[in-house]
């Protein structure tokens, strides 16, 4: 198989989680565990290469990806410290809408501290942005930019328009649904919006829903209050920021609902506080009040202590090689087979149980293509046919 040319926009700490995963599962062939498919349409974890990074933090911006995913603000765990000088300088992006107003106040080894815009102007910045991703052939680009970037996706989608690029939109900004149809009329394909953690406040949260509903005991009430001390808290503590993040998360949670007799206001999801210490940990608080048999009252409460961008990263490799597998098969627009399992906001919801089924049918190489692959993986260099 070819090799899945990745770009990333935004080098925090979800971007350093995923180009550390992609070298703690650099063997194709051994059995570690932590991934959702070890297969994906033929592509291992070992197949993406990262070729193209933009940020504009300062300490960032002109670093090699290797050094950069490293670099303050991050905060995340390291579990993988052995990363090869990969030949990809993180480059300046464009700033639009990603830093919050509330940045300055706070320590610079915890905030962002983005450099003034090197471009007069968006028709020069995504003209320099589109000139790179083609140089560099990039098939899949990941979106990581900050809660509440808004017009700064709409810019990169755009970018990846022009580009000829497969868009992985990792944040809550709704570009499946409102370029859903750019992107086909362009051939490439879009996968999000907004990335389902693998085991997190959202995946939970939806699964106990369903098991409610399934067992009849409809939902009276319900919150999920998140706490944690990366910079996505500290963006989050601006609440003009969080009106996307907030539909994301409820309306994930309300598409496990059968009623159509729920108050919305009933259902409270949210990040609740930024506590410094606390770093890329996150800790979640779930309450869930339903009736049992005879309308006799009862209530069940979680709380979830995760590493918040590792819990992504597993997802995200999913997302880029289903990207890759949509782009070889021809497929555009959103690709709801792929989104409805690993995103949050999917153009189209389905219970978990049946959007796995649809990955997993996604995830199956075409007939003759596994049996290709494996003997390339066993003898490369000895076939040129796929």
């Amino acid at each position: 198989m070819q090799e899945i040319r990745t770009g990333i926009i935004g080098v925090g700490n979800c971007a350093s989680s995923f180009v550390q995963g992609r070298f703690y599962y650099k063997d194709p062939d051994a059995h570690i565990p932590g991934l959702i498919t070890k297969d994906l349409g033929g592509y291992r974890a070992c197949d993406i290469q990262f070729v193209a990074a933009f940020d504009v933090d300062e300490r960032k911006v002109g670093r090699d990806l290797s050094e950069a995913i490293f670099a303050e603000p991050n905060c995340t765990t390291v579990f993988q410290k052995d990363i090869p000088f990969l030949d990809c300088p993180v480059e300046m992006g464009y700033l639009i809408d990603s830093i919050p107003p509330q940045n300055d106040q706070f320590p610079e080894s915890a905030r962002f501290k983005p450099k003034p815009n090197i471009y007069s102007n968006k028709t020069k910045a995504k003209d320099a942005i589109v000139r790179s991703l083609r140089q560099k052939r990039v098939d899949v680009v990941v979106n990581y930019l900050p809660v509440g970037s808004e017009e700064n996706t709409i810019f990169y989608a755009n970018c990846c328009l022009e580009a000829g690029c497969a868009f992985v939109n990792a944040m809550p900004v709704f570009v499946s649904k409102i370029y859903g149809n750019r992107f086909k009329k362009a051939g490439l394909p879009i996968l999000g919006d907004d990335i389902k953690s693998q085991v997190g406040a959202t995946i939970i949260h939806r699964v106990l829903t369903k098991l409610f509903e399934d067992r009849g005991q409809p939902i009276k009430r319900s919150y999920q209050l998140n706490v944690g001390g990366n910079t996505d808290f500290l963006n989050m503590l601006d609440r003009m920021r969080l009106k996307s993040k907030k539909i994301s998360k409820t309306q994930s949670v309300l598409s496990q609902m059968d009623g159509e007799e729920f108050d919305p206001q009933n259902l409270h999801i949210g990040p609740s506080d930024y506590v410094p210490w606390l770093k890329d940990n996150k800790l979640c608080f779930l309450r869930i009040e339903a009736e049992q048999f005879g309308g006799v009252p009862m209530n069940i409460e979680v709380r979830l202590s995760v590493e918040d961008s590792p819990n992504s990263a597993g997802v995200i490799m999913d997302a880029v090689r289903a990207a890759k597998v949509a782009l070889d098969r021809g497929l555009s627009g959103p690709i709801i087979e792929a989104s409805a399992y690993l995103f949050k906001s999917p153009v189209q919801q389905f219970d978990d149980t049946e959007a796995r089924k649809m990955l997993k049918r996604f995830a199956e190489p075409p007939i003759g293509i596994a049996e290709a692959v494996a003997e390339l993986r066993i003898n490369p260099g000895e076939s040129s046919s796929v």
